[in-house]
């Protein structure tokens, strides 16, 4: 994950949102958020009463451990993504519609644990036939958002905010390599077969849960 990349484009929503800070009754907000997308911050700009455009950005790593496809793994879902997002609020109500667009470079970046022997596509392997395996799973660079929204603002300037929704991240593409497998035939079509079988256990993040609650102040 591009970290950097990151950390500036938050620092360029600071700038930029101070700037419009100093126009009078310039409509706009600034946030930070944290949830299952990552931590992030968002500026928030409301044209009109009913409509408002929110532009941000989320980074986090996510570590775990478990099995897929049979075979244990270190895992980390490296979480990156830019967003753009249009809300309809609803008159009178904390309620509102969000829909979006996302650049995503969210993905799955694993490596195979040790263990005293490998299943890998229906075929036994030892360790040193092996040797190290690594795979990433990664999805559309595109991705769209639906979601619904709460708002709760006191006296129109500090608040906090509440999504649930979903990202449509497409397709996993999924990767497997062994360092081993240039030297064994064998193991090359084994992985060719547990690659298939990984990737019908990443269809589960093509619809990624979204759940992130913000602290907004509008100026």
């Amino acid at each position: 994950m591009n970290i950097f990349k990151s950390v500036a484009s938050l620092l360029a929503l600071t700038v930029l949102s101070a700037g419009v800070a100093n126009a009078e009754d310039s409509n706009f907000g600034i946030g930070v958020r944290a949830g299952t997308l990552g931590l992030g911050a968002e500026i928030r700009w409301a044209p009109v009463p009913i409509v408002d455009f929110r532009v941000g950005a989320n980074a986090y790593d996510l570590g775990s451990n478990g099995q897929y496809a049979g075979i244990d793994y270190d895992a980390t879902f490296e979480l990156e993504s830019y967003y753009l997002t249009a809300n309809i609020n609803f008159p009178l109500s904390p309620f509102r519609i969000t829909a979006g667009v996302f650049s995503n470079s969210n993905q799955m970046a694993m490596v195979g644990s040790e263990a005293v022997s490998y299943n890998i596509g229906g075929t036994i392997f030892s360790p040193a036939e092996v040797g190290t395996l690594t795979s990433t799973t990664t999805f559309d660079d595109v991705a769209t958002y639906v979601g619904i929204g709460i708002d709760f603002e006191i006296f129109g300037k500090a608040g906090l905010n509440f999504d649930l929704g979903v990202l449509l991240q497409g397709d996993p593409v999924v990767t497997l390599e062994s360092n081993m497998e240039s030297a064994n035939a064998l193991l090359r079509d084994a992985i060719v077969i547990e690659t298939a079988g990984l990737t019908d256990k990443m269809e589960y993040l093509k619809a990624y849960p979204v759940i992130s609650l913000s602290i907004i102040y509008n100026f």
